[in-house]
């Protein structure tokens, strides 16, 4: 993968955004794979590579990799490199379904906590929906 794909894939991180530094390359890797733009049995970049690309340590980089594999997204092949997982898209669109459930539920928390009935709910989740991305 060359050093301008990595960018354009991974994106900027920066300490100011949300997440910690490791959370934004797990996340933007996530995405990248849910939407197809990594396919299973691409390679990735090495530690060292990304970290560089990034500006963020090897440790960085490690951590974000090691949960990545945790979760079958990716894998490792010793003296081979990192690649994504045959089942990594269905991982990663479980993974980002959970993650999705979980923002409704606050946002329905939130909701409910401001005094609206499930109708204005409804009503405001079909005006968001049809609101340009």
């Amino acid at each position: 993968m060359t050093r301008e794909r990595t960018a354009c894939l991974i994106g900027p991180i920066s300490p100011a955004a949300d997440g910690t530094l490791y959370q934004q390359i797990v996340d933007r890797l996530k995405c990248e794979v849910s939407e197809g733009r990594l396919r299973p049995g691409d390679a990735l970049p090495s530690f060292r590579q990304l970290a560089e690309d990034l500006l963020v340590s090897v440790i960085t980089v490690k951590r974000a990799y090691e949960e990545l594999e945790r979760e079958g997204i990716i894998f490792r092949r010793q003296g081979l490199g990192t690649f994504v997982a045959e089942q990594g898209h269905d991982r990663s669109r479980e993974a980002k379904l959970a993650t999705a459930k979980e923002l409704l539920r606050e946002a329905f928390r939130e909701a409910a906590e401001a005094g609206l009935k499930p109708g204005e709910l409804a009503e405001l989740a079909r005006e968001i929906l049809r609101e340009p991305k």
